[in-house]
Parts: structure tokens; C-alpha cells; sequence
């Protein structure tokens, strides 16, 4: 029972970290464009023109 005393006010305090940290990647436009960077991969932007296609 007494250790509740100690991790009930961390958790409020992880719980105040978590939020401030989304809170922040939000702002920071951290989410922006997630479907383009997912698509990159499919993209080949370097193709060798000196050699002939196999």
C-alpha cells in the first residue's frame, strides 16, 4: 500500500510527459505526409541508363 504513494504520482507525471511530447510532434507537423514517405520505397528515382535492360 505504500508504495501507491510513489508510483501513483509518477504515473500522473509519465502520463503528463507522454502527452507533452504528442502535444508536441503534432505542433511540430511530425505526422505530415506519412502516405508519400510510405510510397518513396516504390519510387526508383536512380535508374542506370548505360546499361541496357536485362
Amino acid at each position: 500500500m505504500e508504495s501507491l504513494y510513489l508510483l501513483v504520482p509518477v504515473s500522473i507525471l509519465l502520463v503528463f510527459v507522454i502527452g507533452a511530447i504528442f502535444w508536441w510532434a503534432i505542433n511540430s507537423e511530425q505526422f505530415e505526409g506519412l502516405d508519400e514517405e510510405g510510397s518513396r520505397i516504390f519510387l526508383e528515382d536512380d535508374i542506370p541508363t548505360d546499361r541496357p535492360p536485362q
